[in-house]
């Protein structure tokens, strides 16, 4: 960020790790070559932020091994390092991703003791949540102490600073025992105003998700009839301390509900999404997340912030890797257009 840069109004939180993508898909163990690629859902919001003109503070913790050299050197082409710390002491988090043939992906996480789950609470002192607008935290980083306690405090003294704090549960299966996500999502979410999510997040976190992930159909989508689509599925979640859901709805596009105690006012919208070929769909999560986020943070209506956020998505997908494949608000403007 240059002298003459604005201050960020978002602070974004969480891991930073490396990516180790398929030469092909199929099976790990299938699988004999990888392409290293900087990664992280947060580290990837950050720098997806700041390719659409809204950098944020990032606040992370990264080893002090050359992965970790890698990984910041990486994020310095993108973000300011004013809250990226260093762990002297700790190793960096591996992602080994695999592919189907549709593009879709899973991890093999190595990530015990590593850098990104020893940041304690305190690094973002009041003083600085005082000077943002928005705060973003990931799931993943509710998995295991101190970055458990860090996330969440994080989150409660944001909600204090009068900060919008928006939250992504990220459901990895591989990193959580038989009900603590659950336990974890519903710890943060009296925190929580704007909950980024997908079906499958919210069925591992104890909502019902029954007959949504199918659903094609979301013209109706503002006024549906069964108790699994998509305004039932975030209403249960408001309940919890939301005032407004995003669900990403894969082939379906998504879907947004927000109750009367959003800034923007209750309603709801749908976006069917873009035909595009889809080579990767890694980050594409994260992507929307940042689009939505950038959206929300210039009071844009909530079908505007699906239409933009589904761009952005759309456009990581046309290519390999994560933080790499994130667009820039020319491209997305062109792909409106076309």
């Amino acid at each position: 960020m240059t002298e003459n840069s604005p201050t960020p109004r978002i602070l974004v939180s969480g891991e930073t790790l490396v990516d180790f993508l398929p030469e092909r898909p199929g099976p790990l163990s299938d699988v004999s070559g990888f392409e290293r690629r900087p990664g992280g859902a947060p580290a990837n919001v950050a720098v997806a932020l700041s390719r659409l003109d809204e950098t944020p503070w990032f606040w992370t913790q990264i080893a002090r091994d050359p992965f970790g050299d890698f990984l910041v050197d990486a994020l310095a082409d993108h973000l300011p390092d004013r809250f990226v710390e260093r762990d002297p002491d700790a190793k960096t988090t591996l992602a080994f991703v695999t592919h189907d043939e549709a593009g879709d992906r899973a991890f093999s996480f190595y990530r015990d003791g590593t850098a990104d789950t020893r940041l304690r609470p305190g690094g973002v002192s009041d003083d600085a949540l005082a000077e943002l607008e928005w705060v973003y935290v990931g799931g993943v980083m509710l998995t295991t102490d101190p970055a458990r306690s860090a996330t969440l405090d994080l989150a409660e003294r944001a909600r204090e600073a009068d900060c919008a704090v928006v939250f992504d549960p990220n459901a990895r299966p591989e990193l959580w025992s038989d009900g603590e996500f659950a336990e974890a999502v519903r710890e943060m979410l009296p925190f929580v105003d704007v909950v980024k999510a997908t079906p499958d997040d919210l069925e591992m976190a104890g909502f019902s998700a029954r007959d949504l992930a199918d659903s094609a159909d979301l013209a109706a989508a503002a006024n549906p009839p069964d108790s699994g689509d998509p305004a039932n599925l975030a209403a249960d979640v408001c309940e919890e301390g939301p005032h407004t859901v995003l669900l990403t709805l894969g082939g379906a596009g998504a879907y947004a509900h927000a109750t009367a105690d959003a800034p923007w006012g209750a309603g709801a919208a749908a976006h069917e999404g873009y035909d595009i070929s889809v080579v990767d769909t890694t980050g594409a999560g994260d992507a929307f997340t940042a689009g939505a986020l950038a959206s929300l943070a210039d009071g844009q209506p909530l079908a505007e912030v699906l239409a933009f956020a589904n761009a952005v998505a759309a456009l990581t997908t046309t290519e390999p890797g994560a933080m790499t494949a994130l667009p820039t608000r020319d491209s997305v403007a062109k792909l409106r257009d076309s």
